[in-house]
């Protein structure tokens, strides 16, 4: 039996500790080194969700769900209210048009996201990649006013003049990160950097791991460019599809990209990587499902079937979050 002194001891060693943990999981931001679905039942629900992006005070999210073959993309938004997510709403800026993708500025200024919507006329904006045709892509922006965000403006310069951007990321310094499958690699997505100049957006500039060997996409640029947070098909991945890597800069050049490993990566496919307001906790999508246990307890009625079927891991694409400040630590050394 524990000494009355030994459980007092144990318990100011452990109580606060989950009085934070508490709290945070009440708030929906936990701070976990294991992978946590992010506001199951909400966000997170049986339909595919991906790319979240978050106010700086962190109490909005907006996120895209799509349908099961990502035919028709709509960002939505949440908000945080009495310690819970409210239920989601369609984006004022979106709604009409293939709209996915989002991401806020560091300081809130601006809404980045993709979209299949003409800079003019009524047509959607159309790619050709692989022999096919596909919905094409080019980056807008909404800027933040007194009651929400203005009209969405299409983004001038070099980026959009083909139809095949993605998943903006811009830095604080205002260089826009995206991906894209441009004429210098037509055949494959790739990482590129665009720096403004007197307010127009220069030629796309390739970074230097993008490897145009394997397809690199979804890039999250921490705000001050020390490191980067993307996806891949490059050798080390956990399965047969796309894992997040990350990859520092140092002195201007960027290091060999690093494999996250299994906790976050997974046999399934894993991508648009989000960076929040805080800098250490990364939001990322994932298809994992769940782990099938046979012979199950009961036999399944077609209430339990469809039970089953809508929640979170049945292998659509959801959200998720993790603390990165291991990796952190260990790569800005």
């Amino acid at each position: 039996m524990l000494k009355p002194k030994l459980i007092k001891l144990l318990l100011f060693a452990v109580l606060p500790t989950v009085v934070w943990l508490a709290g945070n999981f009440q708030t929906g931001f936990c701070k976990t080194v294991q992978p946590v679905l992010f506001a199951p039942g909400v966000v997170s629900t049986e339909f595919n969700e991906t790319s979240a992006t978050f106010t700086p005070d962190r109490k909005t999210v907006y996120f895209t769900r799509s349908d099961v073959q990502f035919t028709d993309n709509t960002i939505l938004e949440s908000h945080f209210k009495n310690g819970k997510w409210s239920e989601p709403q369609v984006a004022s800026f979106s709604g009409l048009w293939r709209d996915s993708e989002p991401h806020v500025s560091p300081d809130g200024s601006k809404l980045f996201f993709v979209s299949n919507r003409p800079a003019s006329g009524d047509k959607p904006l159309i790619m050709s990649f692989d022999g096919q045709t596909h919905d094409g892509a080019n980056i807008w922006y909404v800027d933040k006013i007194s009651n929400g965000w203005g009209k969405p403006i299409h983004i001038a310069g070099a980026i959009n003049e083909f139809p095949s951007v993605y998943n903006p990321s811009i830095a604080r310094s205002g260089t826009l990160y995206f991906s894209g499958v441009l004429p210098d690699e037509p055949t494959k997505n790739q990482i590129y950097r665009s720096v403004p100049v007197g307010g127009i957006y220069g030629k796309p500039e390739r970074v230097s791991f993008s490897d145009t060997k394997w397809h690199h996409i979804d890039p999250t640029i921490d705000p001050d460019e020390q490191f980067m947070i993307f996806g891949s098909n490059r050798p080390g991945t956990m399965g047969n599809s796309f894992d997040l890597f990350i990859c520092f800069q140092k002195n201007g050049k960027w290091d060999e990209p690093v494999n996250l490993g299994e906790t976050v990566n997974s046999p399934a496919l894993e991508n648009a990587p989000v960076l929040a307001p805080d800098g250490k906790t990364l939001y990322f999508t994932s298809a994992r499902p769940g782990i099938g246990k046979f012979p199950k307890q009961k036999r399944e009625s077609y209430a339990d079937v469809l039970k089953r079927l809508r929640q979170p891991d049945n292998g659509s694409r959801n959200i998720w979050q993790i603390d990165i400040t291991f990796w952190l630590e260990k790569g800005l050394k």
